[in-house]
């Protein structure tokens, strides 16, 4: 489930987008799970019929998970984080509009309003009846699905990821013989992520495009065809329903970013090479978890710069010369990789590396990159509230990652009665955590078992146990006496198995330590 704050703002999107009545049903499933529909027409009090209308909306959307369960039937389940880029849908259609035109961007935004729809329904909606304009319109599908900022619909996707990850877990644990060891568990989880990662992908592939009949006279320009993957080989499958991509145009605003970024630190020559470099490897970024672009080559990203990008107008040429442009990329490629700072600093701080090996491949740190732009975040927001003081406290913790306060305040060379406050209102806006250091000595006798035994009313309660008739007969202690008696048991319980522990380290580093003794006599 989610929690408070992010249950408020999905209802509130929901509520814009789709009323009152479709909200207090999403408001049922943030705030319960996963729920069978008599259960949310019980906890709503809302009319089954305006329930099932409103669920069937939600999943029209892509806003609620259903799948069946053995035990419990049909269950619906919100999808918070669909509902969350809803607030991104304006950028989305701007996205398409700068990458493909207008007719992109309005497609884009009839399918945003449905969820999800048909090539043909799309026409319907958009009113397309010259054809003219038809054949426009379905080249532009054509070149959104194969850019896959389009994805076909499928059943899997009606599935929640956790859902099919947890029902393979469960399959390879119930196939596994014997205990399964920790190692095994991790196993898995990792083979149940990328069973259905290539699920998902091989499902998405078999649907949604079919390749043309091509005419088998010309064999030698077939196959220069499908070597170039022409968009007109590629036909949609009528039947096939298409959803926006959510993933795809993330990509796309990261990207944006990190040229923004690139054209702060720099300028905007430098900010041209590494748009550059991101639009070679393009067709290749489709999720936002790869540590850092394919390699490319230098020659590759020169194809991708324009006619009117002036890269000699952000160095200083001191040769009267102009250089080619593939000299100047790589003297840009040198400035964002950091190449006159071979240092674990400089490296933290590149844009790019470029491969060894004589290969000159070049690839964007999309890791490296996205870390300082979330530390920027972090700075700009503790100087705006607590100001210059508390960025410094912050990148010394974020470098030595736990220090304790009076040397916190020697690096950072300030008064420890200035760092005190800074620390307390940091940490009550949940920016940096505390953990506090046990002073006490872990061998004082107190903690031991003899100690715990010797305390007045402890001793008592033991003594009195120790007689026969109470031994028979445990009733004849009073009830403080039985709780004394519980927690010293509970007391011993622990203690025990504390020895039990401090017994294995000694075996592991005195029994086990010889071994291989003879081997190296």
């Amino acid at each position: 489930m989610a929690d408070a704050d992010t249950s408020r703002l999905c209802i509130q999107i929901i509520n814009a987008h789709f009323g009152p009545l479709v909200a207090k049903v999403s408001s049922v499933l943030l705030n319960r799970g996963r729920l069978q529909l008599s259960q949310i027409v019980r906890f709503s009090g809302l009319k089954p019929r305006t329930v099932r209308g409103a669920i069937l909306a939600l999943i029209q959307h892509n806003l609620v998970w259903h799948s069946e369960h053995e035990d419990e039937g049909e269950v619906l389940e919100f999808n918070q984080e669909a509902c969350l880029m809803r607030l991104r849908f304006g950028r989305f259609i701007s996205l398409a509009k700068e990458i493909l035109g207008e007719a992109a961007s309005r497609v884009v935004s009839v399918i945003l309003l449905h969820g999800k729809l048909q090539q043909s329904d799309v026409l319907r909606y958009l009113s397309i009846t010259d054809p003219k304009e038809v054949s426009v319109y379905l080249q532009v599908i054509n070149r959104l699905v194969i850019g896959v900022y389009l994805k076909p619909s499928t059943k899997l996707s009606h599935i929640s990821r956790t859902d099919r990850q947890l029902r393979l877990e469960a399959k390879f644990r119930k196939e596994h013989k014997g205990i399964p060891t920790p190692k095994d568990v991790i196993g898995w989880k990792i083979e149940a992520r990328a069973r259905v990662k290539r699920e998902e992908g091989e499902e998405a592939e078999s649907i949604g495009m079919k390749r043309k009949a091509k005419d088998q006279t010309n064999q030698r320009f077939n196959k220069i065809c499908l070597k170039r993957k022409l968009v007109e080989d590629d036909v949609i499958e009528e039947e096939t329903y298409f959803r926006v991509n959510h993933v795809k145009f993330n990509v796309q605003i990261r990207n944006n970013i990190i040229e923004k970024a690139t054209r702060e630190r720099f300028n905007h020559a430098t900010a041209l090479v590494l748009r550059a470099t991101l639009r070679a490897t393009e067709s290749k970024q489709l999720t936002l978890d790869d540590i850092r672009s394919d390699p490319v080559s230098v020659a590759n990203i020169s194809t991708h710069l324009s006619d009117d990008d002036d890269l000699s107008s952000g160095l200083v040429l001191h040769s009267n010369r102009n250089p080619s442009t593939h000299t100047l990329l790589k003297e840009y490629i040198a400035i964002l990789a950091c190449a006159d700072n071979p240092t674990t600093e400089g490296r933290a701080s590149s844009f790019v590396t470029v491969g060894g090996g004589g290969t000159g491949k070049v690839q964007v740190e999309f890791e490296t990159i996205c870390r300082r732009l979330r530390q920027r975040v972090l700075e700009a927001v503790a100087r705006e509230r607590y100001g210059d003081d508390a960025v410094r406290i912050i990148r010394i913790l974020l470098s030595m990652n736990k220090v304790d306060e009076k040397h916190l305040a020697k690096v950072a060379m300030m008064a420890h009665k200035d760092v005190r406050p800074i620390l307390s209102s940091l940490s009550a806006d949940a920016i940096i955590s505390l953990q506090e250091i046990p002073r006490g000595n872990d061998r004082n006798p107190a903690r031991t078992k003899i100690a715990e035994e010797e305390e007045p009313i402890v001793k008592s309660v033991l003594e009195k146990r120790a007689r026969s008739d109470v031994m028979n007969d445990e009733s004849l202690l009073t009830r403080m006496e039985r709780e004394v008696l519980r927690e010293f048991e509970d007391k011993l319980e622990r203690l025990n198995g504390l020895e039990r522990r401090v017994e294995e380290v000694a075996f592991i580093l005195r029994d086990l330590g010889t071994v291989g003794e003879k081997d190296i006599g």
